[in-house]
């Protein structure tokens, strides 16, 4: 195939796509919340029943808020699944599908953020479902327009915000899927020291 002939619009789509489809969601399955709570270290940020945060900022609109501080504090603090997925579904997918293809506003602020493993696998994939869509309507002329002034770098071309979603999104869920991983060698630990082995 020809570099000219070749489709941008596909090729961007397809590799989250393919990730998500083949590595991301058959890992996300059967998240638990204590899975979705858990956190190996004090003191990490994470999503909280309302007024049960000691975080400096506590955001969003229903019962359940998100940890935040302003400005981060060094070294940022360690984030559970929870606030991870929290940043993804709103930050990186909501608040830009709003800005970008016409969907609903959408902020930390304003978010109601699930009180369970289970909201929040159903509001990711509600939020990936909504930026995809709008995706697969850009053509590649579309992709190379300016941003505009709702992203930090107003000039750069809607690829290059393409491209930083991508990697957003297999940044974080990877790091969902480690995390996952470490709760799991926890308990096996943890099962193994009752035990006396």
């Amino acid at each position: 195939m020809l570099a000219k002939d070749f489709d941008w619009p596909q090729a961007l789509r397809e590799q989250w796509e393919w990730h998500w489809t083949n590595l991301v969601r058959p890992r996300l399955e059967g998240l638990t919340d204590d899975e979705y709570f858990w956190s190996p270290v004090p003191n990490a940020w994470s999503v909280r029943p309302r007024g049960a945060s000691n975080a400096q900022i506590q955001v969003g609109a229903g019962i359940f808020t998100i940890d935040y501080g302003f400005p981060a504090p060094d070294p940022a603090p360690f984030t559970t699944i929870a606030w991870r997925l929290g940043h993804v579904i709103v930050g990186v997918l909501a608040a830009r599908s709003a800005a970008h293809f016409g969907a609903p506003e959408a902020s930390y602020e304003s978010w109601e953020y699930a009180g369970d493993a289970a909201t929040a696998l159903g509001q990711l994939e509600t939020q990936l479902d909504v930026w995809l869509t709008g995706l697969h309507r850009l053509t590649e002329a579309q992709l190379r327009e300016p941003v505009g002034h709702k992203e930090l770098y107003p000039t750069a071309p809607m690829a290059e915000l393409v491209l930083h979603i991508n990697r957003e999104l297999i940044h974080h869920l990877s790091e969902v899927c480690l995390i996952r991983d470490l709760y799991t060698h926890s308990q096996s630990t943890s099962s193994r020291r009752i035990r006396g082995q």
